[in-house]
């Protein structure tokens, strides 16, 4: 199975925003100015990376969603996009193979996917219903 490239792009912005909101929010940071390591996660080149606050909110709580059944995804994710450890460092930390932090990344993709498409089905749902409900009240009322 192939890792899906929309997910790992949401991922990476999931990372920088859960970096940023780490760094005290508002973009304040927690240590001096001058000590801020500006070739850290979320800078290129000196210059700060863009991140999507609503698609990084909303991938926020679609990993949430894998600590309940697949905590084993949810705990790879941790490793790898939170604290930037690798593949070869997460698999030595968990004690697992290489293939197998990989094999949890594409599962963790796959599983995100199909959060975000129930997410969009369900916001789809509401949507036709509220609709209806409009329909129904501009003939009673």
């Amino acid at each position: 199975m192939a890792r899906l490239e929309r997910i790992k792009k949401r991922l990476d912005n999931w990372a920088l925003w859960k970096a940023r909101q780490n760094d005290a929010g508002l973009g304040f940071h927690t240590r001096s100015v001058l000590a801020v390591d500006v070739w850290s996660r979320g800078s290129y080149n000196g210059a700060v990376i863009p991140h999507f606050e609503e698609e990084a909110a909303l991938t926020d709580q679609a990993v949430e969603s894998l600590k309940v059944g697949k905590g084993h995804l949810f705990v790879t994710l941790d490793w790898i996009y939170l604290r930037d450890l690798g593949v070869n460092e997460t698999a030595r930390r968990i004690g697992k193979s290489v293939a197998t932090v990989h094999s949890h990344l594409d599962q963790a993709d796959q599983a995100i996917a199909a959060w975000l498409e129930e997410w969009v089905a369900e916001q789809e749902r509401r949507r036709v219903a509220k609709a209806a409900e409009e329909r129904k009240m501009s003939f009673t009322g």
